[in-house]
């Protein structure tokens, strides 16, 4: 999940916030409408109470949003929210039900969906409140989804593109929009595409939800982690009183990835499922910085500011947007979009050079024509400047010993990547041969997947959460099917 989003974007507007993508973001109009849309349960509920089942509490989120029955930690990670399982809810009612397994947005929009449609449904985490990596996306406005047309969305998801389209057909950004619209949560599209509720933050978004499921009667079980099957398939689930074992009629397992393992994501669920011979591609981070090796003083001035407006390219690969200078490589949006050739080629060769061109909005003839018109007597560095470019473009160019007639095509070298802990997402998963088409295990009937479990990739931009949203409303719907 990126699920997840927070890129390098500054979102104006009523409630603005500093979010990290890659351009300026201004409302442009575009509401969502009243509806909810695509089926996912149209009770919204009117009922104000706080008494959501156990652990159901958004708590804090980190858009600094605090509440005196919140989390204190701006990751979420905190014990002190939760109403834990003390009263050891009688675990074995669970047998028959639609277990899923994660609570974050995957799995929250999989139980929605399984108990609109009459089931009884009991969703279980292993941390102490559900919904954290929706809160941690908070941080940046929440980008929710994109409004680009639907063909040219798909092809975000690059190779997982076909394996991916029935799902996000199903439930596709408009009907994310009007879901969120259903729970009192309008959208807006900024000046990029990107989607944002209105009030660029996750609590409001998710305390309505869990108002929902709990009037939906979902029963949510926090602290419990799953640990995999018996010999006789059934589930085991170990919690505060110890382990249980679970026969629900059928399973979805939205465990994530392995980004922001505070928020839950630890990536436990590998060993288990390879140990039942399911193809798992090794997780590898997405939506991470680069490292370059830069010198102490280059990185003692300028970490922490962005290059503004590059393109940046690889191989046959061309972004354009924002980076940030970091003190140990460098991040943001625009390197974000060509992370998965980049990190292949250092996996392959030790590094991959990346070329910027620091001012894309000239052509090299252009650019020829205002340096002639700056004076010869003026250094290096002022005549850079007077054709547009900012200190630290400036800096860059000193660094990397790049002339001053190539400052469109600087060359430079990554030499690694962020841990996988510090990315935004994951790529890799739970290999497409081993799932049909509703998101079941082969190996595993009665099994189904959803989120960053699955072996796909995409860039920040909304593209993240909609994969999660739209999987988990597929393997909910699947789990439907089963019993028909």
């Amino acid at each position: 999940m990126g699920s997840l989003e927070p890129d390098s974007e500054t979102e104006t507007g009523t409630g603005t916030e500093t979010e990290t993508e890659t351009e300026t973001e201004t409302r442009t109009g575009t509401k969502t409408g009243t509806g909810t849309g695509s089926g996912t349960g149209t009770r919204t509920g009117t009922g104000t109470g706080s008494g959501t089942r156990a652990g159901t509490r958004a708590g804090t989120d980190n858009d600094g949003d605090n509440n005196n029955n919140s989390d204190s930690d701006n990751d979420g990670d905190s014990d002190s929210d939760s109403d834990s399982d003390s009263d050891n809810d009688n675990i074995s009612d669970i047998n028959n039900n639609i277990v899923v397994i994660g609570g974050g947005p995957a799995g929250l929009i999989a139980a929605e969906i399984a108990a609109t449609a009459g089931r009884k449904v009991t969703l279980i985490e292993h941390m102490p409140s559900v919904g954290r990596k929706l809160l941690l996306a908070g941080r940046g406005g929440l980008n929710l989804t994109h409004s680009e047309p639907f063909d040219t969305f798909v092809t975000r998801y690059g190779a997982a593109a076909p394996a991916l389209s029935g799902a996000l057909h199903g439930f596709d950004p408009s009907a994310l929009r009007a879901w969120c619209a259903g729970l009192g949560e309008r959208t807006f599209v900024g000046t990029s595409g990107r989607v944002f509720p209105q009030s660029l933050r996750a609590t409001p978004l998710l305390r309505a939800w869990l108002r929902r499921l709990d009037q939906l009667g979902v029963k949510t079980l926090v602290r419990h982690e799953w640990q995999g099957w018996n010999d006789d398939g059934s589930l085991m689930v170990h919690g505060p009183h110890g382990t249980r074992s679970l026969r629900p009629a059928a399973t979805v397992l939205a465990l994530g990835g392995a980004s922001w393992p505070r928020t839950g994501s630890t990536a436990a669920w590998v060993p288990v499922l390879r140990g039942i011979d399911v193809e798992v591609t090794a997780l590898q981070p997405a939506n991470c910085g680069f490292v370059v090796a830069w010198s102490p003083e280059f990185a003692g001035r300028f970490a922490g500011v962005p290059l503004k407006n590059v393109r940046l390219s690889f191989a046959q690969h061309s972004t354009r947007g924002e980076a940030m200078i970091t003190a140990g490589g460098i991040e943001g949006g625009a390197i974000y979009a060509i992370g998965a050739p980049l990190r292949e080629a250092i996996a392959a060769d030790g590094f991959a050079d990346v070329i910027i061109d620091l001012h894309p909005d000239l052509s090299p003839a252009q650019l020829a024509e205002r340096f002639a018109r700056t004076r010869p007597s003026d250094s290096t560095s002022t005549r850079l400047r007077r054709v547009g470019l900012t200190p630290a473009a400036v800096a860059l160019m000193r660094e990397t010993g790049c002339a001053p007639d190539a400052l469109k095509a600087l060359r430079l070298r990554l030499v690694g990547s962020q841990p996988i802990d510090r990315a935004i997402s994951t790529a890799g998963g739970i290999a497409w041969s081993e799932i049909d088409e509703q998101l079941m295990l082969r190996r595993r009937p009665g099994v189904f997947v959803a989120g960053e479990m699955l072996d796909w990739e995409a860039p920040t931009g909304g593209y993240l959460l909609q994969a999660c949203f739209s999987t988990g409303v597929a393997a909910a719907r699947g789990a439907l099917m089963l019993e028909r």
